[in-house]
This record gives C-alpha cells, sequence and structure tokens, in this order.
C-alpha cells in the first residue's frame, strides 16, 4: 500500500513515499546484504564534532532467539504487529560525555541517522517504522547497554505485508491519511512565533498569538 505524502512543494521522491506501516511481511526476511546498506546509511549521516553517538542492536527475524528477545521490549501494543518485521533495531545514543558532561547533541545526531537509514529503506523498496513504545530500562538490563547511553527507539523494519493481516483496530490506522501541520505553523523568523512572510498562508496575514 503506499501512503505518498500531500506535500505543497516538490520534495525527494523518498520522502515522499516514507511513511511507517504496521502490516510486515513475515515471510520475506531480509537479507543481510539490505541491513548492512541500511547501516552503512546510518554511518554517513551528519554528527556534531564527529562524535558519531549512534550506537545500533540488531535482532534479525531469522534469529529467533534474539528477536523475540526484542520483541520482549517492545509495549504490548507494538508487539502486536511488530513480531513480522524483518528485523528490530534497537537505537541507542550517548548522551553522556567522558567528563560526564550531558551531550546535547547526542540524541540530535541519532536522529539523522534513523533518518538516514529510513530513506535508504525507502530506496530499496522497504519500510521502517520507529517505535517509542518499548521499555528502556529492559532494553538497558538485557542489552547491557551503558551508563553513558540513552536507549532512543526500536525500529521495525521489513517488506509491506497485507492490511488483512492486521486485527480491525489496527488495520483503520493503517488507512488514516497521512497529516502534518503546514509550515505556516511551524516555521518562524525574527522571533518565536512569528510566523515566516514567505511560509504565511496567502488567505490570511494573521498571526499566530504566543
Amino acid at each position: 500500500m503506499n501512503k505518498p505524502t500531500r506535500n505543497e512543494y516538490p520534495i525527494a521522491p523518498a520522502l515522499q513515499q516514507r511513511w511507517s506501516p504496521r502490516a510486515f511481511d513475515a515471510k520475506r526476511p531480509l537479507e543481510r546484504h539490505q541491513l548492512l546498506s541500511l547501516l552503512e546509511a546510518a554511518r554517513w549521516s551528519p554528527s556534531s564534532n564527529n562524535s558519531q553517538p549512534w550506537r545500533f542492536i540488531v535482532a534479525e527475524r531469522r534469529n529467533e532467539v534474539a528477536f523475540h528477545t526484542m520483541v520482549s521490549v517492545l509495549a504490548e501494543g507494538n508487539q502486536r504487529w511488530a513480531k513480522d518485521a524483518g528485523a528490530l533495531i534497537l537505537m541507542a545514543a550517548r548522551t553522556l560525555r567522558d567528563d560526564g558532561r550531558v551531550n546535547r547533541y547526542g540524541a540530535h545526531d541519532a536522529g539523522i541517522a534513523l533518518a538516514c537509514l529510513t530513506v535508504q529503506a525507502i530506496e530499496m523498496g522497504l519500510f521502517v517504522h520507529p517505535m517509542a513504545g518499548f521499555d528502556a530500562q529492559k532494553a538497558r538490563a538485557i542489552y547491557a547497554i551503558p551508563d553513558a547511553y540513552e536507549p532512543i527507539t526500536v525500529s521495525a523494519v521489513g517488506y509491506y505485508g497485507a492490511l488483512e493481516q492486521l486485527d480491525d483496530d489496527l488495520r483503520n490506522r493503517e488507512l488514516q491519511p497521512r497529516e502534518r501541520l503546514p509550515l505556516s505553523e511551524l516555521v518562524y523568523e525574527g522571533r518565536f512565533g512569528h510566523v515566516a512572510e514567505f511560509v504565511r498562508p496567502a488567505a490570511s496575514s494573521m498571526e499566530k498569538p504566543l
């Protein structure tokens, strides 16, 4: 199923086609070279001071024990559908520096790395669904994640499956149109809350109040 963006301005095809499905094809495992390409895309993402704070723990579906262990880390609602993914990837970001100070850009850079991985997946005919719904403390314990690193997200990766495999509530969510706030609610100039003139709707000159 395709759910392209309803963008107002041109964007790259991979970004237009990117979305986060729940219906994954459990019968199509990922090949090792596919995973390596995804991780390579993440490796070459931008990084503040080249600190490269992202780390990935990968559980391939073909390794049943490792895969089901990572499924157990997910929130129950996510387990229902993520169990069909070709792989699950837990991403941790280094949020503490060697001197114990907070690394303000750790999670930021890790997010960019995941975005690069996601775009690479679309280019390869795959989909990625990042999940905030997981037990970070359980993940830290199971995978012995050091204190300097924060578990950020677990992403399901794989081929798209079929709507029919989802329960009714999940199927309804899958069919919901993709929505985003307009640029006029996101882009400011001069000061916070002052809508940038170049994204202001032509039909209105009203500024959103602070």
